[in-house]
């Protein structure tokens, strides 16, 4: 049974910084491509960065500079450091699982609360 556990979120300040960690198991993660999405207050989820199984990454164009996706595969664990946080950062951040040419995440963790004050 697949299962991603993100951790990590929690309440910061605007400018502050947060490091998000999801943590699989069920799955490898090399041969994953592993991403960051999110869902803020009344909005629709939406990607955020993603790393490909080789290692390739790609950013939310809000988020370039600011986020940084990677991943550990010996401890089969993806991060997303987040720095410079606004408060419109804040949402649900959900870690998902696919194969690098999937069109749509197999797996989905249950989330983790970020909220970013002003």
């Amino acid at each position: 049974q697949v299962q991603l556990v993100e951790s990590g979120g929690g309440l910061v300040q605007a400018g502050g910084s947060l490091r998000l960690s999801c943590a699989a198991s069920g799955l490898t993660v090399m041969h994953y491509a592993m991403g960051w999405y999110r869902q803020g207050p009344g909005k629709e989820r939406e990607y955020v960065a993603v790393s490909m199984s080789g290692g390739i990454t790609y950013y939310q164009d809000s988020v370039k500079g600011r986020f940084t996706i990677s991943r550990d595969n010996p401890q089969n664990t993806v991060y997303l450091q987040m720095n410079s946080l606004k408060p419109e950062d804040t949402a649900v951040y959900y870690c998902a699982a696919r194969f690098d040419s999937d069109n749509h995440y197999r797996h989905w963790g249950q989330g983790t609360q970020v909220t970013v004050s002003s």
